[in-house]
């Protein structure tokens, strides 16, 4: 709080008021939930933007929010290994003339480059300020924070949260969801640059007083049990991640968390994507020692909070399903007319009502806020996802129904990575689609067709693009295999069905293609995916 507090002090020193936005760029370190903290009390919205991001993608938001400071540190740690942040800080506000101050904590004692008159130590801001602030008082409808999302255009989309709503929703939701009881330890193993950070690592379990834990590394650093031995060191309670981690640990083996003491875990948590049901059946038996329930989540960065998940105690979890809405939530899974599709039957994921968490607007657009989550059905908001209703009225999510990808729980949209692909001098034309992928949920598979003027023949072009759209984007975002194809499946009007591409992305036998401006297309496209050298890369 005193740290807060000092911190409030520091950026009313800068000159930020009340609605001035303040972009944070920092690793998994406790500064950074000072610095998220200390914008809410001085009512200025934040937008903290992941740390793997690229300085596109960094300037993309800092541009979009026009925020006026970014908060950011010389580096960080990644498995033991120096990761620099700074650079990316200084090509992104070079393209950004908004950005007064950059706000730098000491991490790593790497050199920097400096700007004199913009730069400024963190610690010597804010580690001379008073700790003394007195929080102001904001409507329950001002701005907390914008958060940015992958959309089908490839624009990211800023997505608004207000205050009172969305502190009411993620503080109940914590509380009820995880079991919170005083004297717990409480866990959750996501980025703050994520949603998921946002309201269950700072927002909801500090509105609870929860004592928990921060973690700044990888699950495999220094050693596969990393994770296991924090548990038991400090006796975490709740346990909360992501489906691709918990299937990376079972492809570990069961000897590795066995040799830690793991009876202090209570509740385990699940997000980001369904998780399977043989995924599932190990957490609980293997992590949670076949009696901790497991809480599988199911909510977005829209939301702002959990809307589906099966209370802990209150209703038997199914392997695989999200089960059921939370009190007060309205979820419904209806058909293409909107009406409600019965027991046993698929349809799209939608809530009727309104939510306290829910998305204000997507800043500065609110005609693509109406456009893309309210103009499916009048009065209804669309979650992009596939779901059904089975013969108990649980839900099971199907994944996206629209051109966004969920890879590891992250969403990431199919043209924001074909723009970072064409971007690339020897590339003329990219589609990008999901593949089935049992440790990430879904991998983005490339298909390009290369230049004329590029060198068809160059062995290290996959490599090469790769990494390019990991410059481009982040790491996160680098395809798992990449085809040179001489062409791609277009129908007449142009469009190129996506739905052929996922067919040989997943090693299938290609569907219909009778609409098609050209059928035999995919004959070429078929003999070019067979016979290109192995395009995996781990």
């Amino acid at each position: 709080q005193q740290e807060v507090g000092r911190a409030a002090n520091a950026q009313t020193t800068l000159g930020v008021v009340a609605g001035d936005r303040i972009a944070i760029y920092l690793p998994m370190i406790p500064e950074a939930v000072v610095a998220m903290l200390a914008c809410a009390r001085i009512g200025a919205p934040h937008t903290v933007v992941f740390g793997g991001f690229s300085a596109d993608a960094l300037a993309a938001r800092i541009a979009d929010c026009d925020a006026k400071v970014v908060v950011t540190a010389d580096g960080g740690f990644r498995r033991g290994r120096l990761s620099a942040l700074k650079p990316a800080v200084d090509a992104a506000a070079a393209r950004c003339p908004g950005v007064e101050h950059v706000l730098i904590v000491r991490r790593t004692d790497e050199p920097i480059e400096w700007h004199e008159g913009r730069d400024l130590w963190w610690h010597d801001v804010v580690g001379t300020a008073s700790p003394v602030h007195a929080p102001e008082a904001f409507d329950s409808e001002h701005p907390l924070f914008i958060m940015y999302t992958s959309g089908t255009t490839g624009t990211p989309k800023g997505i608004l949260h207000t205050t009172g709503g969305y502190l009411v929703q993620v503080a109940s939701s914590f509380r009820t969801v995880f079991d919170h009881r005083p004297g717990d330890v409480y866990w959750c193993t996501a980025d703050v640059g994520w949603i998921t950070g946002h309201s269950y690592i700072v927002y909801g379990p500090l509105a609870a007083g929860a004592t928990q834990v921060l973690y700044e590394g990888t699950p495999d650093a220094p050693y596969r049990g990393r994770w296991w031995e924090i548990i038991a060191q400090y006796g975490v309670t709740q346990f909360y991640t992501a489906p691709t981690a918990i299937r990376t640990a079972m492809k570990w083996g069961d000897d590795i968390p066995a040799a830690y003491d793991l009876t202090s875990i209570r509740v385990l948590g699940s997000v980001g994507e369904p998780i399977n049901p043989e995924a599932h059946r190990w957490y609980r038996d293997t992590i949670g020692g076949g009696t901790a329930p497991i809480v599988d989540t199911w909510w977005q960065t829209e939301t702002g909070a959990q809307m589906i998940a099966p209370l802990p105690g209150m209703l038997d979890a199914k392997p695989g399903a999200a089960t059921a809405a939370l009190p007060g939530i309205a979820i419904d899974v209806v058909d293409d007319s909107g009406a409600s599709v019965p027991n046993g039957q698929d349809g799209y994921l939608v809530v009727r009502e309104p939510w306290p968490a829910m998305l204000r607007t997507i800043w500065g657009d609110d005609a693509r806020y109406i456009e893309t989550y309210w103009s499916r059905w009048p009065g209804v908001y669309f979650a992009g996802d596939g779901a059904r209703r089975d013969d108990d009225g649980h839900i099971w999510l199907l994944g996206r129904v629209d051109d966004v990808m969920n890879v590891s729980g992250h969403r990431l949209s199919t043209a924001e990575v074909e723009s970072a692909l064409v971007s690339h001098a020897a590339v003329a034309e990219a589609a990008v689609v999901a593949a089935s992928d049992p440790t990430s949920g879904q991998a983005i598979v490339a298909f390009v067709i290369l230049r004329e003027d590029a060198d068809a023949d160059n062995p290290g072009i996959v490599a090469e693009l790769r990494a390019h759209v990991g410059r481009e984007i982040g790491a996160i975002a680098k395809p798992r295999e990449v085809f040179v194809v001489p062409e791609l499946p277009k129908t007449r009007s142009g469009k190129i069905m996506r739905r052929l591409l996922r067919d040989l992305a997943e090693r299938r036998e290609t569907g219909d293609a009778t609409t098609l401006a050209d059928t035999a297309v995919m004959a070429v496209i078929t003999a070019a995916v067979a016979g290109a050298p192995d395009a995996k890369e781990a």
